[in-house]
């Protein structure tokens, strides 16, 4: 609770990373490292598969390895100050305040400077095309970042620490980073990356479900009762036609608990993606709903953040 109260306020202390790397800034360093020596392109494609799983294995034990030095660190001190270390330690692998900040901006640049400024901006936080997008296209981009992060720079992360501390928290950005990088279905990276992309899945695969989950309790309070009986319903049968295993989960949900269509048709590069799109009787988004979509994230945040104090309370007094 108070690791996210942090990042709700103060986000990225960008101060501090001016004069030292950044936790995921260092692991992708780490990443690039093996990449460059472990993935060339003279390798075989067995050989660069094998080369995949052992590159990330020797990631995951050395970001759960610092995370087992900082937990021995941190309880070598004061309680009191042993859980503020703590706390700060896993703020910087949250995403709540940064994630909400961005997709703002795409929302205000879409607003004041128009459809050119829009995509610049959402063109920031999304791997798509963004200059075949119109209006809807740009804000459909912005929720859909917003709702596949709750998942993976706050529910997962949180997930990880409360199953395995500081370890855990650690493994699994390191795992999240490396899918981000390498983890891709192309020439480069189809066998290389392929080890970090079905390890990612599997770790997420929990927290993901757990977020639709989360989406829909919420909207019940915030939107409604219609509005959480269609999250739940788009939610259960549009998911699954998502071409990630993970990301239709939250995506669907908000989708339909914001009555919106999301998803869809999209380019990478000349690349098509025919995705199917989630809650297709939706109406296309606007700015506004950018806007409703920021408050029922930061609505299942609080909630988060609120149901994490009651299991500390009665874990304390019992």
């Amino acid at each position: 609770m108070l690791a996210l109260l942090i990042d709700r306020i103060f986000g990225d202390p960008h101060w501090l990373w001016g004069y030292i790397p950044h936790p995921i800034v260092f692991f992708g360093q780490m990443i690039s490292w093996f990449d460059t020596f472990s993935n060339r392109s003279d390798f075989s494609l067995k050989r660069r598969y094998l080369y995949g799983w052992l590159v990330i294995a020797a990631l995951l034990g050395s970001a759960v390895g610092i995370g087992w030095l900082l937990t021995k660190i941190y309880c070598s001190c004061w309680p009191i100050v042993n859980l503020f270390l703590e706390a700060v330690t896993v703020s910087f692998f949250l995403t709540q305040k940064s994630l909400t900040d961005h997709v703002m901006t795409v929302c205000k640049a879409l607003e004041e400077g128009g459809i050119e400024q829009g995509r610049s901006a959402v063109s920031m936080i999304v791997g798509r095309d963004t200059q075949m997008l119109d209006a809807s296209g740009v804000c459909r981009a912005a929720i859909e970042s917003l709702a596949e992060n709750s998942s993976d720079g706050i529910i997962a992360p949180i997930f990880w620490y409360v199953i395995s501390g500081l370890p855990g928290l650690l493994g699994y950005k390191m795992l999240n980073t490396a899918d981000s990088m390498i983890g891709h279905k192309n020439e480069r990276y189809a066998a290389f990356g392929f080890a970090s992309a079905r390890l990612d899945d599997i770790a997420n695969y929990i927290p993901a479900r757990l977020t639709g989950i989360l989406i829909v309790l919420v909207s019940l309070f915030t939107n409604g009762n219609d509005a959480a009986k269609r999250a739940w319903r788009v939610m259960l049968y549009d998911a699954g036609h998502h071409h990630s295993p993970n990301s239709g989960w939250p995506e669907s949900a908000f989708a339909g608990a914001l009555n919106i269509r999301l998803s869809g048709p999209r380019y990478y590069g000349t690349k098509r993606l025919d995705e199917p799109f989630q809650n297709i009787e939706g109406k296309e988004p606007e700015t506004f709903d950018i806007r409703r979509a920021v408050r029922l994230f930061e609505s299942v945040m609080n909630n988060i953040a609120i149901f994490t104090l009651i299991l500390y309370i009665l874990y304390v007094s019992f």
